[in-house]
C-alpha cells in the first residue's frame, strides 16, 4: 500500500511521530553540544534529526495537497507544517 493511500489520519499521526522524534534528536544535539556530555560527533545524529524533520513536513504537505480534505484535518496538517518548519529552522540556524 503506497503512502498516498493511507487514510489522512494515520499520515498526520506519522507526521506528528516523526516531527518530535526529530525534534528531540536535534535538542539532545544542541544539549551535548552546549554542555559537553559526551565525547562524540554530533554531526550524524544533526543530520537524522533534519531528516525525520523533512520527512514529516513531507506528510504533512501530502495531507495538505490530497483533494477533499476535511477542513479539521487541514488545519491540524496546516498546524503541523508550520511548527515542524519553524522548529526545521531553528535547527539549521543553530548548527
Amino acid at each position: 500500500m503506497k503512502w498516498t493511500d493511507k487514510p489522512n489520519a494515520v499520515l498526520l499521526q506519522r507526521s506528528f511521530l516523526f516531527g518530535i522524534t526529530g525534534i528531540v534528536l536535534g535538542t539532545l544535539s544542541i544539549l551535548n553540544t552546549n554542555l559537553h556530555l559526551l565525547n562524540a560527533p554530533m554531526g550524524p545524529l544533526n543530520g537524522v534529526s533534519m531528516l525525520l524533520q523533512f520527512f514529516g513536513i513531507g506528510l504533512s504537505i501530502m495531507v495538505l495537497r490530497k483533494r477533499k480534505v476535511p477542513k479539521e484535518e487541514q488545519e491540524k496538517a496546516k498546524v503541523m507544517t508550520m511548527v515542524l518548519v519553524v522548529s526545521l529552522l531553528f535547527f539549521i540556524l543553530t548548527v
